[in-house]
């Protein structure tokens, strides 16, 4: 009896291990335990439309409220980067077998030092990824906002948005929003009212721009 009570006790020790040694190597990967656990209590409905991304959907709060008619699924994790979508793909978007996807994601790639060109591959890797999994699913792309507090990379998010942008164009069932315009002053610089103290996120006048710019592309 003390044999098998010690081989469980040693048994369940080293699966601990094992999965807190996993969560440390994998990042968000609790934040996606959170969203399985989510999912566990009240699964979404399939065929609605999931929004994937970063912190600026993480940060939006109200984000399914908004688009309760479009029945949105939030899914935006932490600062997250289009590998890291990529790497939870299965996870946030497939397991909801969505009809539209709404993609935020690539500022953080750019801004840890991901090349203009590995970020435009990052995302046309995750985009025909999401294509073979869901082939009559709507793909849709919010621009890569402009930050006051990162205006050194400004140059690289422009670059990275025209040629996610020129991709867009030629797929089929794909759409590029581009919020940045009504997000800039007549001088071409992100306008500091929209965004909070640390002039990265939105504040709700930030989100209103994006309501408006994204609403009318929404599949019901």
């Amino acid at each position: 009896m003390k044999h098998h009570f010690y081989f469980r006790l040693v048994f369940v020790l080293l699966v601990s291990l094992s999965v807190n040694s996993y969560s440390q190597e994998k990042p968000f990967w609790n934040d996606i335990q959170k969203f399985k656990h989510q999912d566990s209590i009240s699964m979404p409905a399939k065929n609605k439309v999931v929004f994937v991304g970063s912190s600026s959907f993480t940060r939006w709060n109200d984000l399914e409220t908004v688009f309760k008619d479009y029945h949105a699924i939030n899914r935006g994790f932490g600062g997250s980067t289009l590998e890291q979508a990529n790497a939870y793909i299965h996870e946030l978007v497939f397991a909801y077998r969505p009809k539209q996807v709404v993609i935020y994601s690539g500022e953080n790639d750019i801004a840890t030092g991901t090349s203009v060109e590995q970020t435009y591959d990052r995302f046309v890797t995750f985009y025909n990824n999401l294509r073979k999994g869901l082939p009559k699913a709507n793909i849709v792309y919010i621009s890569m906002k402009q930050s006051p507090s990162r205006m050194k990379f400004a140059d690289n998010v422009n670059k990275a948005n025209t040629m996610i942008k020129a991709y867009m164009s030629k797929q089929k069932n794909a759409i590029f929003i581009d919020v940045n315009a009504k997000m800039l002053d007549s001088n071409g610089a992100p306008r500091p009212e929209l965004f909070v103290e640390d002039m990265l996120h939105m504040k709700p006048e930030g989100y209103a721009i994006w309501i408006k710019e994204i609403t009318p592309y929404l599949k019901k």
